[in-house]
């Protein structure tokens, strides 16, 4: 089992091989100057980093407007193997990437059965069909759409009816991989910042879209949680004075207006007929009346809710994701409408990234988790 971290020492060291692993290949003027360091401190930091092959210099190129020449600092994303995982109510979905959380391979499986040693057998089997012959995995995260501490116990989780599960220590023993259990949808904000859109954003906003209404918020470099992260307390606000009730009584609110679920039962009953979610969408694109009511009445009710967000929290950047989020590309001008609905005219425009809503997304997230587990050496579960 891994039990090594990344770099030897921590502070400016780790400052230093964190900015090349997140923004790499990377000049050191622009290392230095993120970091506030003079040339020779970056040379004393990096060298023992170069030394240790933990970083890497790559070819030469010219820099500034001298054109001065210079080799600027990487690190070989394939020098470090992960696996990041989401567990839904009825499967498991897996990949395993690189050192900076491109996917390498996806396997997927049904869940047989939701109790914990099952699932964890499941998990299990995937992390070995993922993991290549001779070669180690260096971590392993796993992303859980409900209520998770630091130590990865699962406290709650609706769509598996858990409560208490300590999923990380269970993953650990299981696989004999450094394992980190997260929430999904902080896994998924997690990406964004360190690998995605919102690289370099110091404030953003995410929204999800499938199963539930997620929402994650990173100020700072650090995601927004407390407790109650994990709730999917965004699914209660609301949108639609006239909606229809969501399973806990509210009427109108982002969970019974924006799910998947929510949209199918509206257009299963204006058709008089059984669909599904991505023929609704399609249906829509078609043009075909009643679902494209349907679509940009759903979309306008999602601009409402990105409005909502920008107004209160004042975001660099809007990321959409989920398996749902197809929606915000086909209702785009009903988002649109919502979105300047609610916000004062003067207001700056909402900058919006709509991911393409691939499953992988979440592995990716978690797969986040598990390198910041690694290279921070954060890890309470080895």
């Amino acid at each position: 089992m891994n039990t090594h971290s990344w770099t030897p020492t921590g502070g400016a060291t780790r400052a230093v091989a964190l900015e090349v692993l997140i923004n790499g290949p990377i000049s050191r003027t622009e290392i230095a100057r993120k970091l506030d360091l003079s040339a020779g401190s970056l040379t004393r930091l990096s060298t023992p980093l170069i030394e240790a092959g933990l970083l890497v210099e790559g070819e030469e190129r010219a820099e500034g407007r001298a054109g001065r020449r210079s080799r600027p600092l990487d690190v070989i994303p394939g020098s470090r193997a992960f696996i990041g995982m989401k567990v839904t109510g009825d499967r498991v979905i897996a990949a395993r990437t690189d050192f900076r959380a491109s996917i390498q391979e996806v396997a997927s499986a049904p869940l047989l059965a939701r109790d914990p040693d099952s699932v964890v057998a499941d998990i299990a089997r995937l992390a070995e069909r993922l993991t290549p012959a001779g070669s180690e995995m260096t971590g392993l995260g796993v992303g859980v759409g409900g209520r998770v501490d630091r130590r990865g116990v699962v406290q709650s989780a609706p769509f598996l009816e858990w409560e208490n599960v300590p999923l990380a220590e269970l993953v650990a023993a299981a696989t004999g991989i450094r394992s980190v259990v997260d929430n999904d949808l902080v896994a998924f904000t997690e990406f964004e910042h360190w690998f995605g859109a919102a690289r370099s954003a110091d404030r953003f906003a995410v929204i999800t879209l499938g199963a539930g209404v997620g929402y994650g918020l990173m100020v700072g470099g650090e995601v927004v949680r407390n407790d109650d992260a994990g709730l999917g307390l965004v699914g209660h606000w609301p949108l639609d004075p006239f909606g229809a009730l969501c399973p806990v009584g509210h009427r109108g609110c982002a969970r019974s207006v924006l799910t998947e679920s929510a949209v199918v039962a509206a257009a299963t009953g204006a058709l008089g007929r059984d669909v599904s979610y991505a023929e609704v969408l399609d249906l829509a694109t078609a043009e075909e009346p009643a679902a494209r009511r349907i679509v940009d009445d759903a979309g306008r009710a999602l601009g409402r809710l990105i409005a909502a967000v920008a107004n209160l929290t004042m975001p660099e950047l809007v990321v959409l994701g989920g398996e749902g989020v197809r929606l915000a590309t086909v209702a785009a001008d009903a988002v649109r409408e919502g979105i300047a609905g609610d916000r004062d005219s003067r207001a700056s425009e909402v900058r919006l990234f709509v991911t393409d809503g691939d499953d992988a997304e979440w592995c990716r997230g978690a797969a986040v988790v598990a390198i910041q587990d690694y290279v921070l050496d954060r890890s309470v579960v080895r």
